[in-house]
């Protein structure tokens, strides 16, 4: 062999460069990457590789098996899922060959001589020598033979029963016999192993004793694991053979076969396991019940049903419904507890709780949102002021004049019956009014009206004096603990008397300025506009006494006034801004319902960018109709805000299920003992949420001892075809209050012939509902819809005004009939027919399908797209 190069070298080796530079430098050889190899020095390299390479691959055995099963999975839905399993096992059985000739880095004993050749201590190989001896004599005794043996032996297994006992129970004192003796020898070699290296130098050290007894240990435990693999193999073998005989044969030779198998194995069953009672087969299982009562952490959310409780305290439902049965309460595994109700159970069966806690995510929302404003500076709002008090005492007409609009003659029968919000400038500040109804459907109203706002101005009227909602007005105002501004309206009546209302009032703790009390007494008169500045006056005092603050360069935050469903916009919401600024385009989380800000637009219908604090806006671009008094905030992830209204939305309908639920228990032996009472169905559907809400209860409040008043259905908007099949499948009266029926919903109507009834004044609707309910209900006059023109262009003319420009699409349209005017199936006002043109002459009627000229007496907001509904009064005998 000539001189080389490391690089060739390598290629030759088939190894890396750095790899070859490893081992000359093992060797005690100094090599870089661009050095020469000799002849000598080549041949000293392949000896050290070829006697002490630890790489070598010892002699394998590969066993692969497979096993096919099939699992029988129970669900809850009580139908079974099978699912069919293989198992495949892989067994590689090797011979070990250790070599205990394992040199360090750091070994300064090792050395090349003159010649070039690598040597070893002789005291190293000596040592070295007699242990490989050793093991390597161990090995292959006691591992292979025994394996060849016991292997052959398991495979002939005799088939003769009473035989096969007595073979097995010497085979295993012969195995036991083994294992002592392998355990007793790998003491002695590991105690020999101890004693060599402490002989040794410390730096000639070529393997230690910890790592020889890993070894000795390694061995052992090969030589067990074989042994155990095989009796599992062999226990496989027999019972997949004795199903499959059992299969095949059925003859009494099978049955003394298996009867001397069962002997056989309960024989060396008692064998090996002495201290275990005799069991006469193994077919039947054995079941060990649990000495102890497990204790488990059951997590616990705000809602969860019984049967979930059981699943996670893994115990039966029927055991959690006999505990509380003695804790006195009576439930059925379906039904919804609350999580108080869950943790009293789950702690007196033992169990620790884990309260959970499922709002994190509205949490996140508003902490992250609280942060942003916690860092804003607050400045002087408007004063919030709502005007309370009793029906017709004049409050939408006071706030008329201050506003200086018509709003009153708007109003369907004169009466306010929604809540109105209105943003007014004055010379002495900006004040926002909020108009609530007065009349007693309308509590709720009032109510989030006072919680609302910062001051409460009550007007009472000069010639009537105290009434009841004026007393609830004053209990609202207490509970909220807000200010209230007398204002005496009608005093330019002659039977007006100021002093006799001071003194009633002075019964439920409102004493004026002038006697020693706190509370402002102004005289007004909302038709001459008498004392108006002085009440203004006395709110912009109030109000610089409370210091009204707001944060106004933050996140917005407020208040749902009122709300409801516009055919063409989708869902309105008048929205209070409390603090911050909301902007178009801001994320919204309002109660049940999200959603982005689309348009805004304040009282007169002006479109707005922004709106500050103590400011009324309309908003576009919710999910869904808010609840009114529902908490509006501006949030800043999309997702999270829907997350939230979801969850909440949820919460809700189990809150509601789970009071039903209760309702149903604790009735039950009521509706057993009473006897049947009449039932009154209704479907009630209104213009805006706060009147469905006000009507909902004061239908509620109606029924009695005899009559029952069952609200099937109410919700916000025109009535659908929905509607009408509810209210045919229920046997209830349709109820529409400022709304009316669609063409889909007119014919299922006309149909099924249900009874529907339209109403603008809540006074009449519940005058009639409470004669329905007596049972003297005869209606002297039914409407009787005539015909329908839709507004296709509007014109004016210089002597009539306005003239809306019609088709007939239904019937017949009459002159100096009744109309209404419907916009989105919403009455937007209800008169008489003026004038009726067909071409340039007056007609008395125009026909289906027929163009026509219409002018309506004392309105003039018609517009392109409306609907006008002609119907007269037809009187029933």
């Amino acid at each position: 062999m000539t001189n080389v190069t490391i690089k060739s070298l390598a290629v030759e080796m088939q190894i890396t460069v750095d790899k070859l530079v490893q081992q000359f430098a093992e060797i005690g050889i100094n090599k870089t990457v661009v050095d020469d190899v000799t002849q000598q020095e080549q041949e000293t390299l392949l000896a050290y590789r070829s006697k002490y390479d630890i790489c070598n691959v010892p002699n394998q055995l590969t066993v692969q098996r497979k096993t096919r099963s099939t699992l029988n999975i129970p669900s809850t839905s009580g139908k079974s899922k099978y699912v069919q399993i293989e198992v495949r096992k892989k067994r590689i059985y090797i011979q070990p060959e250790y070599n205990f000739l394992k040199p360090t880095k750091n070994n300064t004993n090792e050395r090349v001589t003159s010649e070039g050749k690598y040597q070893i201590p002789n005291v190293i190989k000596e040592n070295n020598k007699q242990k490989s001896k050793t093991i390597t004599q161990l090995v292959n005794n006691n591992t292979i033979n025994n394996i060849i043996i016991n292997k052959v032996k398991k495979k002939n297994y005799i088939k003769n029963t009473s035989l096969e006992a007595e073979v097995a129970t010497i085979k295993r004192k012969a195995e036991e016999e083994t294992y002592r003796q392998l355990e007793e020898k790998a003491r002695q070699i590991a105690e020999a192993a101890r004693k060599l290296a402490e002989s040794n130098n410390s730096t000639n050290t070529w393997i230690t004793t910890q790592e020889f007894e890993d070894m000795t240990n390694d061995n052992i435990n090969y030589q067990k694991d074989i042994l155990a693999e095989e009796d599992n193999d062999i226990k496989n073998e027999r019972r997949f053979r004795v199903s499959k005989n059992y299969k095949q044969k059925r003859t009494n030779i099978l049955s003394e076969f298996k009867a001397n198998r069962e002997e056989a194995r309960a024989i060396g069953r008692n064998i090996k396991c002495q201290n275990k009672r005799k069991s006469s087969s193994t077919i039947m299982q054995v079941f060990n019940k649990p000495s102890q009562v497990i204790n488990r952490d059951v997590v616990i959310g705000e809602m969860i049903t019984i049967a979930e409780l059981a699943n996670k305290m893994a115990v039966k439902g029927s055991e959690i419904i006999k505990k509380m049965i003695n804790l006195g309460a009576m439930v059925t595994i379906n039904q919804v507890v609350d999580q108080e109700t869950a943790q009293l159970v789950a702690e007196e069966m033992g169990h620790k709780v884990i309260l959970l806690n499922d709002n994190k995510i509205e949490e996140s929302l508003m902490n992250d949102r609280d942060i942003i404003c916690s860092s804003a500076t607050s400045e002087l709002r408007a004063p919030v002021v709502t005007i309370m008090g009793h029906v017709d005492h004049g409050k939408t007409s006071l706030l008329d004049y201050i506003r200086s609009t018509k709003v009153a003659a708007c109003e369907a029968g004169g009466i306010t019956q929604h809540i109105g919000a209105y943003h007014v400038k004055t010379d002495r500040g900006m004040i926002t009014f909020i108009d609530t109804p007065g009349h007693n459907a309308f509590t709720a109203m009032r109510a989030r009206g006072a919680k609302t706002t910062d001051i409460i101005v009550l007007v009472v009227a000069a010639d009537h004096g105290i009434m009841p909602q004026t007393i609830e007005a004053i209990q609202h105002a207490n509970a909220a603990k807000v200010p209230i501004v007398i204002a005496i309206n009608k005093i330019d009546k002659l039977e007006a008397d100021p002093d006799s209302i001071k003194n009633a009032l002075t019964k439920y703790g409102i004493i004026p300025e002038e006697w020693g009390g706190d509370n402002q007494f102004v005289n007004v008169s909302a038709k001459y506009g008498t004392g108006i500045d002085n009440l203004l006056d006395a709110i912009i005092l109030q109000a610089e006494i409370l210091d009204l603050k707001a944060i106004s360069n933050c996140m917005a935050s407020g208040v749902v006034i009122e709300s409801f469903l516009d055919k063409g916009r989708g869902p309105v919401a008048t929205v209070l801004v409390r603090e911050g600024t909301l902007n178009c385009g801001d994320i919204l989380l309002c109660g049940l319902e999200y959603g982005r800000v689309r348009a805004m637009r304040d009282e007169k219908g002006s479109n707005i960018s922004s709106a500050g604090p103590a400011i009324p806006v309309e908003i576009l671009g919710l999910s869904g109709v808010p609840i009114a008094g529902d908490e509006v905030t501006v949030v800043r992830d999309e997702k999270k805000a829907r997350e939230v209204a979801l969850y909440r939305q949820g919460k809700f309908r189990e809150i509601k299920l789970a009071r039903k639920q209760n309702a149903k228990l604790d009735t039950v032996f009521d509706n057993l003992t009473q006897d049947k009472i009449s039932e009154l169905n209704i479907v009630l559907k209104t213009d805006v949420q706060g009147s469905a809400e006000a009507i909902n209860d004061a239908l509620a409040k109606l029924a009695t001892e005899q009559v029952k008043v069952n609200i099937i259905g109410y919700g916000v908007g025109g009535i659908t075809e929905t509607d009408a099949n509810l209210a045919a499948a229920s046997n209830a009266i349709l109820l529409g209050f400022n709304v009316r029926a669609n063409a889909s919903a007119r014919r299922v109507i006309d149909t099924e012939n249900i009874n529907i009834r339209y109403y603008s004044v809540i006074y009449d609707l519940l005058n009639e509902v409470k004669q329905a309910m007596n049972g003297i209900l005869v209606p002297k006059y039914k409407q009787k819809i005539i015909g329908l023109a839709e507004v296709r262009n509007v014109f004016r003319s210089p002597k009539f005004g306005d003239i809306a420009g019609c088709m007939v699409t239904e019937g017949i349209v009459k002159r100096n009939k009744k109309i209404r005017v419907l916009r989105d199936n919403i009455v937007i006002y209800e008169g008489e027919l003026d004038s009726l043109r067909r071409f340039k002459d007056d007609v008395n009627e125009v026909r289906n399908g027929m163009e026509c000229g219409i002018c309506v007496k004392n309105y003039t907001d018609v517009r392109t797209g409306d609907v006008i509904e002609v119907f007269e009064l037809i009187q029933i005998t």
